[in-house]
């Protein structure tokens, strides 16, 4: 997929109409967690540089066409400031008189929620059209809706010249080098609670991937499908024909499915309950499967050693709570030593995932993380992303 870069566009006295993704933890008032905000601060600041004036586009929550207080923008603004080091102008409005007049003040401006507008999720051509007589340029550098076609992230890329900002394309070139060309072999890790919820994504990897390592509760529904009793486990039995279905896929294309063989299990799911491993084939009848285990993670370990290329999405056990997290955090600090060594590139992105790294301390050694959820997602499904594609 080809898109074209900010470094690319003549912005010199152009207002560039930047989407970016804000939709930030805030309570009270306050935002609790300004990661996003500081992630969009390259791409602000080299729109200055290049003469051009950021009119800030983004949306908050989920306010279904209304306007609400609660998910105003404008409670961003103190930690936008704070995170650029310059003032920043509010406007009331993302379109009309009130857009406008901030606009012409000059400086950075950030616009109120596009979601206060029904057509915003409608990808209104009027709304869109609207939106597009506030700028000359657009520059889309929210990849996290990038997987919506929205009036603020598909259609104003078909009214004026586009551009990626420099987060998005820092995604793109990720996920590109993942996934789309990657040194190979490739593994993949992937986890989460149900195989429903990842099929598409299990069979698009079927064919990209040298390597598929299954964990969570879906390695629950693949052990139960092999005829193996998972006790109390979480585990979608409806589903048991679908992951026979994958096993033979991958069989046949050559990709390594890697489950467990052996369990952690606990008849309580909580903090400090009384484990022990035992072989996957043997989970008594009263327990519950809840990471996988060492054994198992040595087996991950040495096939991550002989690959060039890494992709995860998702936790190996219920990471949350001791001790059901001692699998992704060595398989985790397994992949950040490699990529520090030079040997590994590794990207992962998914809510859960993000969460998982930073708590076994290894997303900092990390290729590249993600902060997108459902637009990560969507891309390692081998979807079209409508906020990307409008950019080629």
């Amino acid at each position: 997929m080809s898109w074209t870069s900010l470094d690319k566009m003549d912005l010199d006295g152009k207002r560039v109409l930047t989407r970016v993704d804000l939709n930030v933890p805030v309570e009270g008032g306050r935002v609790t967690d300004a990661t996003r905000i500081e992630r969009i601060v390259p791409t602000v600041n080299a729109i200055l540089e290049k003469g051009g004036q950021p009119v800030l586009l983004a949306h908050f929550g989920r306010p279904k066409g209304q306007r609400v207080d609660e998910m105003s923008l404008r409670q961003v603004v103190p930690a936008l400031e704070k995170a650029l080091g310059r003032d920043v102008t509010f406007g009331e409005d993302c379109v009309g008189d009130a857009a406008a007049e901030a606009v012409a003040k000059g400086g950075v401006v950030l616009l109120e929620n596009t979601r206060f507008h029904a057509g915003e999720e409608k990808n209104d051509d009027a709304l869109a059209d609207r939106m597009a007589k506030l700028g000359d340029v657009y520059c889309n550098d929210a990849f996290s809706a990038a997987h919506r076609a929205h009036a603020s992230t598909e259609g104003l890329a078909r009214r004026l010249p586009a551009c990626a900002g420099l987060l998005m394309a820092e995604e793109l070139n990720a996920l590109e080098t993942a996934l789309t060309e990657p040194d190979r072999p490739v593994m993949a890790v992937v986890g989460g609670a149900k195989v429903s919820t990842k099929l598409d994504l299990l069979s698009n990897l079927l064919r990209k991937v040298n390597h598929l390592v299954i964990g969570g509760g879906m390695a629950n529904t693949f052990l139960a499908a092999q005829g193996i009793d998972v006790g109390k486990s979480l585990a979608e039995h409806d589903m048991t024909d679908t992951a026979k279905d994958i096993l033979a896929r991958a069989d046949e294309m050559g990709c390594e499915i890697i489950l467990p063989h052996d369990v952690v299990v606990a008849r309580e799911f909580k903090a400090g309950a009384e484990s022990e491993t035992v072989a996957a084939n043997a989970c008594p009848s009263d327990a519950m499967i809840l990471d996988t285990g060492p054994d198992s993670v040595e087996r991950i370990k040495k096939a991550m050693a002989g690959c060039k290329t890494l992709i995860w999405n998702g936790p190996l056990g219920a990471f949350e709570i001791q001790p059901f997290d001692a699998a992704t955090n060595a398989a985790a600090a397994e992949a950040a030593r490699l990529t520090r060594e030079g040997s590994l590139v590794s990207v992962a992105g998914g809510g859960d995932t993000v969460a998982a790294l930073n708590k076994a301390g290894a997303a900092d050694d990390f290729t590249y993380i993600s902060s997108a959820g459902g637009a990560f997602l969507e891309w390692m499904e081998g979807k079209t992303l409508p906020g990307v594609a409008a950019l080629g």
